[in-house]
Formats: structure tokens, C-alpha cells, sequence
């Protein structure tokens, strides 16, 4: 089965009316061997400074440039609950390729 994942419902909506993927899921729709999820904008974004140090909560000139000596992410929290969609389907059993 092939996992799409698209940038927006409208158009995860749209492929999948083609595809014949017309079975609607929470978070995604399946068919014909396909399921077409979707993202919401930005769904991960960088962690922010104090996430790296508690030095770095309130900043000032002498504490620049700030740079981490490894990048960290965050799930945006109004993007969670797709995410949580989207990589359970990424962990998915039957899916053996995304798009």
C-alpha cells in the first residue's frame, strides 16, 4: 500500500477522489491501495532557545550568536493530533512506500 501525504486536506481530497482512495478515516482517506494524508502548514518546528538552556530563557548581547550544538525540533501544538495521524500511518504495517 502507498502512503501519499500531501501539503493540505483540499488537496488530499482532491488526489484522492483520483486515486480512488474514497474510504474517509480520521485523518486521512484509504482505498485502492492508497491512503492520502495530510499536513496542516508546519507540522514540526526548532525548539525554542530555553528549550536548550535555561541561560538562554532571557537573552542578551553577550549570550549571541546562540547556536545549539545540536538542532532540536518540537511538534507544534496545534498540529499535534495530525502528526500523531501521520506517523502512526509512517509505522503503518501494510505501507511499503510514501509519496
Amino acid at each position: 500500500m502507498q502512503l501519499v501525504i500531501v501539503e493540505k486536506p483540499s488537496v488530499a481530497q482532491s488526489i484522492a477522489r483520483v486515486i480512488g482512495a474514497d474510504e474517509r478515516k480520521d485523518g486521512y482517506m484509504e482505498g485502492n491501495g492508497y491512503i492520502v494524508s495530510w499536513c496542516i502548514g508546519h507540522l514540526v518546528e526548532l525548539a525554542q532557545p530555553e528549550a536548550y538552556s535555561d541561560a538562554w530563557k532571557k537573552w542578551n548581547y553577550e549570550s549571541l550568536p546562540m547556536i545549539p550544538e545540536e538542532w532540536q525540533t518540537e511538534v507544534k501544538s496545534g498540529t499535534a493530533a495530525q502528526y500523531k495521524v501521520l506517523k502512526e500511518l509512517m509505522h503503518d504495517a501494510r505501507v511499503d512506500s510514501v509519496v
